[in-house]
């Protein structure tokens, strides 16, 4: 008796085990099952979106994705031309189609590549409004939109981006002011709004990029910079050239100790330089003020910037004599006065404008 309970509890198991077993399985295969359609509907997700962008292209002139984006099913996205994916997830996560003569409008659909970490449209003619869909974009680092053809207001949502280093809208026809909202982006490192019709005050907000090392804002209409600017510890490159810079806008850059490149050339500054131009710029390679409305006397501790390589004054109202003192810049090697109220100038030779 003790001997068939024995037998019968240990069925009891076996079954029991294998019962378990059996439900473990058909569970594996459901999860398995479910992330294989999660996969292909994230897949066919970014699939669409890129076909969305090709029927909004008007001209591909070099026949590039006319030629490579293919709607069959079996398409295999990753290969196509100005497309990489991430290893792990299959997903888009760069998205570069510069330099390919494109012209059309940025659909709506292009939001939904959600592991998107580079966008890249430089040197097309795309063209028409934003769509606002782009902001989901959460995992961008960097935008590049340069040389094309949008216009309009700069959307604040560009503002919605936690992780963006790079961010170029150069060459474009953007209007109106900066929105705030963008010198929030902490991570920020480049930004380049050149030739554009900007104009406005540059907002306070500057002074919030901890991080940015590079700022261009060359061809707008920007009339003074914001003393904010001063405590951007890590700024190495101002442009702001051809613009409408006025009176003594050029002070607040003064402040900023990592600077190596300063341009301020073509804008209508006036009065006189202070004496201790250099005592903030222990690391600037390159001065360029030229074609403004500077006069009194080129400082005499210019020599203080010990790393100095371009020094550009022409086209002020700069009097009295070249400080002989410059002769100490051991690195110097193009200096351009000319065009000046100068005594004794002995770089009169130097003819052509230069700017960075």
């Amino acid at each position: 008796m003790e001997i068939s309970h024995f037998l019968l509890s240990k069925m009891l198991s076996m079954i029991h085990y294998c019962l378990c077993y059996i439900f473990m399985m058909m569970m594996a295969n459901c999860l398995t099952a479910g992330a294989l359609a999660i996969a292909h509907t994230n897949f066919s997700t970014d699939q669409s979106a890129l076909l969305s962008l090709k029927a909004h292209i008007i001209s591909d002139p070099q026949n590039i994705l006319t030629a490579n984006w293919s709607s069959a099913s079996n398409s295999d996205i990753c290969t196509w031309v100005g497309v990489t994916c991430g290893a792990r997830h299959h997903r888009i996560t760069a998205l570069n189609l510069s330099y390919m003569g494109l012209a059309g409008v940025i659909p709506p659909h292009l939001g939904n590549l959600s592991f998107l970490v580079e966008l890249g449209l430089e040197n097309n003619s795309f063209h028409g409004p934003l769509p606002q869909e782009l902001s989901r974009l959460r995992r961008l680092k960097t935008i590049n939109f340069g040389n094309n053809n949008f216009m309009g207001t700069i959307p604040s949502w560009f503002g919605s981006f936690p992780k963006l280093q790079t961010f170029k809208l150069l060459g474009n026809g953007f209007s109106g002011f900066i929105p705030a909202a963008i010198f929030n982006l902490s991570a920020l490192e480049i930004i380049d709004l050149s030739s554009n019709q900007l104009s406005g005050s540059i907002p306070r907000e500057i002074g919030n990029l901890t991080m940015v090392k590079s700022i261009h804002l060359d061809d707008n209409k920007f009339e003074e910079l914001p003393k904010e600017i001063g405590s951007l510890g890590q700024l190495e490159e101002l442009l702001v050239q051809d613009n409408a810079l006025k009176g003594s806008a050029f002070v607040p850059a003064l402040n900023i100790s990592s600077l190596i490149t300063l341009a301020l050339f073509g804008n209508n500054m006036s009065g006189s330089l202070p004496n201790n131009i250099c005592e903030h710029l222990p690391s600037v390679r390159g001065i360029n003020l030229g074609q403004n409305q500077f006069d009194g006397l080129i400082p005499s501790k210019l020599w203080q910037c010990k790393e100095l390589r371009v020094v550009s004054f022409e086209y002020n109202n700069f009097r009295g004599s070249i400080p002989k003192s410059l002769g100490n810049l051991t690195y110097l090697s193009r200096i351009y006065l000319y065009h000046n109220n100068l005594e004794g100038n002995k770089f009169g030779g130097v003819l052509q404008s230069f700017r960075f």
